[in-house]
């Protein structure tokens, strides 16, 4: 039940229109009360995510269809927690106070996308977390959600990855490219990695059996066939999609960099057996964190943290996820 007194206050990163990091500030908000079938966090930790500086920014444009036209609905980032849950709503079966979780957050209460992770607590409804596992840090446990889910699925679920296929990661060394490395890996794939001269070792250390430096090497050119592609740094054409795939492959585009990127792609669809199509992620997925659970435990996957922030230096944070190249994830910690 709810035990939450109301009138009680938290620290929160707080931003109240779209722009670089500088427009994100630290405040006293509302500590949030559980509804029916949530739960509430205490917020350990919180990883950022691509997703949350675009939201930031407000980039693509037409995010801003669901995150507000002129200014933000919901005025705290993150979508990636873990934490302890506090107290539970009317009706919420799964987790008791105490449990330690994780998860992909929803929208914070005023529609919208996911958002509420830079703070102290948080409300979710149960449905999109799990138990986290004690072989997990916490900071370890929230840099999974987005980046790891979205491996996954792109891997198994959209690319249909069988075991001794050949894998191509183009933008190995991000959030979703390190854990692509390491899923396919256990999936039983060969994996082919292209990342920058900085991250070849590694991504090497996490198991591609061959890494491109392509500050070097033009992967594209080099005539090896693959059965499957995961382009997380949208660099490829279609055309380059369909040359770089071996007959009856499948390449999955988890982002794009521009819009005519993005149209091309969805447009490609499947020729001469070649299927090209962008991923939609269900991050909010409970099996397939407790998937991911048990690939951390049996030592098959890690989180790579590349820098862990308090939550007064969420700006900070934010800077160093947009545009200092980091190897790994980028942490809060309230």
């Amino acid at each position: 039940m709810n035990n939450i007194v109301s009138n009680e206050k938290m620290k929160a990163a707080v931003y109240y229109k779209y722009g670089s990091p500088d427009v994100v500030s630290i405040a006293e908000t509302e500590k949030p009360a559980p509804k029916a079938g949530e739960v509430l966090v205490q917020i350990k930790a919180a990883s950022v995510n691509a997703y949350d500086w675009r939201l930031m920014r407000a980039t693509p444009f037409f995010t801003r269809f669901l995150s507000g036209l002129f200014k933000p609905r919901n005025n705290i980032l993150g979508a990636d927690i873990s934490g302890i849950v506090a107290a539970v709503g009317n009706g919420a079966m799964k987790f008791k106070p105490g449990d330690e979780v994780f998860g992909c957050l929803e929208s914070c209460g005023k529609g919208g996308l996911a958002s509420g992770g830079f703070a102290e607590y948080v409300c979710a409804k149960e449905t999109v977390l799990a138990t986290k596992s004690p072989m997990l840090s916490f900071e370890e446990a929230a840099g999974l959600p987005m980046a790891a889910v979205t491996a996954l699925q792109g891997l198994r679920d959209d690319g249909q990855l069988e075991q001794g296929q050949s894998v191509l990661i183009n933008g190995a060394s991000g959030g979703v490219g390190l854990f692509a490395v390491q899923i396919a890996k256990a999936l039983g794939a060969e994996v082919v990695a292209v990342c920058s001269t900085g991250s070849v070792e590694l991504v090497r250390s996490l198991g591609a059996d061959t890494v491109f430096d392509y500050t070097k090497e033009d992967f594209a050119k080099d005539g090896w066939k693959y059965d499957i592609i995961l382009d997380v740094a949208a660099t490829l054409s279609v055309k380059g999609y369909r040359l770089a795939l071996k007959p009856n492959g499948k390449a999955v585009v988890v982002g794009f960099n521009t819009i005519g990127h993005m149209v091309s792609v969805s447009l490609a669809g499947k020729r001469d057996g070649k299927k090209i199509a962008i991923l939609a992620a269900n991050n909010r997925n409970a099996d397939d964190l407790l998937e991911l659970n048990n690939l951390a435990e049996s030592g098959k996957l890690k989180t790579v943290i590349d820098s862990s922030y308090s939550l007064d230096e969420t700006a900070k944070a934010l800077h160093r996820a947009e545009s200092g190249h980091p190897k790994g994830k980028v942490v809060i910690k309230p």
